[in-house]
């Protein structure tokens, strides 16, 4: 995977090895607090599905999942820990029917984008719709399931039209290979189908916490710094197929290499 040359100031050596234990017990307090606050939330998620109108749970529903992973940023800010830089989506915030796309470098991609587009849809694999710490919140959401190709397309086109967004990985997993992985098809026809513009969203860090392979509990350099930019814009056209390869191409290109 590459990753851009972002770097923090670092302790002394000595101090660094003092501090450990001490930061390795802060950062699993911070992910037994987002694990805890996504159980709770999943819980009331779990009693509203059936007491609300479908477009009023999707609005609280995904309103609740973005001010909860801002409070998890804010958190980790706070704690020294993580620092998010990703004021470039509130350019986005309130844009209907737009497809945000992204590389995938680590497992927090989507809750850097999500905290700050409160009206984004997630495409979720079918088996974490099944995850008690997701699922519920999810449904309230209508986040959208990957079971059914053709019932995924469906779906976001038909949320696309009513003024929401949609978040999309296209690489389908976290980045294995210097630059991107091999992108899947779906995106473009979607934007296609909805007649929606994909926006593209590059993801930077210096740091390896949470990429593919990196387990939870492993400790990294501190802090881990992210950053988020606005790429270029592409509208849908008639060759979906043809777009898409253009566009991973653009961010095999972009990827890592920060605009001056």
């Amino acid at each position: 995977m590459h990753v851009s040359p972002i770097h923090a100031d670092t302790p002394p050596p000595l101090l660094r090895w003092l501090l450990l234990p001490l930061q390795w017990l802060a950062l699993q307090w911070m992910l037994l607090v987002l694990g805890t606050g996504s159980l709770l939330w999943n819980l009331a998620a779990l009693a509203l599905y059936p007491l609300l109108p479908r477009e009023t749970g999707l609005r609280v529903g995904r309103a609740a999942i973005a001010r909860g992973y801002r409070i998890f940023w804010w958190m980790a800010r706070r704690a020294g820990m993580m620092r998010l830089h990703s004021e470039a989506l509130d350019a986005l915030r309130d844009e209907p029917g737009l497809i945000v796309v992204a590389n995938h470098p680590s497992m927090l991609d989507a809750l850097m984008l999500v905290a700050r587009l409160p009206r984004s849809a997630c495409i979720m694999k079918a088996s974490l719709m099944r995850n008690p710490f997701l699922a519920p919140g999810a449904r309230l959401a209508r986040y959208i399931r990957n079971d059914s190709p053709r019932g995924l397309v469906r779906l976001a086109v038909e949320d696309l039209r009513s003024g929401g967004q949609l978040v999309v990985f296209p690489e389908g997993t976290r980045t294995t290979v210097p630059g991107v992985n091999r992108f899947r098809p779906g995106v473009t026809l979607i934007a296609q189908r909805a007649n929606a513009p994909i926006q593209t969203v590059f993801i930077d860090t210096s740091s390896p916490y949470l990429c593919k392979g990196w387990p939870l509990w492993r400790l990294p350099p501190l802090p881990i710094v992210f950053s988020v930019r606005l790429g270029r814009r592409f509208e849908p056209t008639d060759q979906p197929a043809a777009l898409l390869a253009e566009i991973e191409a653009y961010f095999a290109a972009g990827v890592g290499r920060p605009a001056a």
